[in-house]
């Protein structure tokens, strides 16, 4: 699975207007809706929040992976932050994130769900991948680096 099959430049903000986690997954939500991608945005946001309450998503090195699975959702869909400063997302190594990827899926694609997380964490395993995305500053920019790494020429 490649990103840029369920991702597109219009759902990537940069910067987020939100500076606390809570606020980050509404506004990624709202931009999803917004795009046409997710049906049920409070729904969504009720799924994630509770996710994220359940254990963080901060996953260290500066990222984050909010996601969650409602029926609002018809297929796949991911929104990407970029904070204006790095902000506190509990993350399980104590530093702040740099980047929020939010995943949405629909209940009955975990297989989907569960391909897309593998495919965001060894993308952002990469050192040089991560250093380009954290120092993109525009939506531009950001899907300039994904397309990039997924479609090297």
């Amino acid at each position: 699975m490649k990103l840029l099959d369920i991702i597109s430049r219009e759902c990537i903000k940069a910067p987020l207007l939100a500076s606390d986690k809570h606020a980050a997954i509404d506004e990624l939500v709202d931009l999803l809706a917004d795009r046409g991608k997710v049906k049920a945005a409070a729904a969504l946001k009720d799924a994630v929040w509770t996710r994220e309450q359940t254990r963080t998503t901060g996953i260290g090195l500066g990222l984050a992976i909010p996601h969650g699975k409602c029926s609002g959702v018809e297929s796949l869909a991911v929104a990407i932050g970029k904070p204006a400063k790095p902000m506190d997302f509990a993350a399980i190594d104590g530093k702040p994130v740099k980047l929020i990827i939010l995943l949405a899926s629909p209940p009955d694609r975990t297989s989907d769900h569960i391909q897309a997380l593998a495919r965001i964490s060894s993308l952002m395993a990469m050192e040089d991948f991560r250093e380009r995305i954290y120092a993109a500053n525009s939506e531009q920019e950001v899907y300039d680096v994904l397309r990039a790494q997924e479609s090297p020429v």
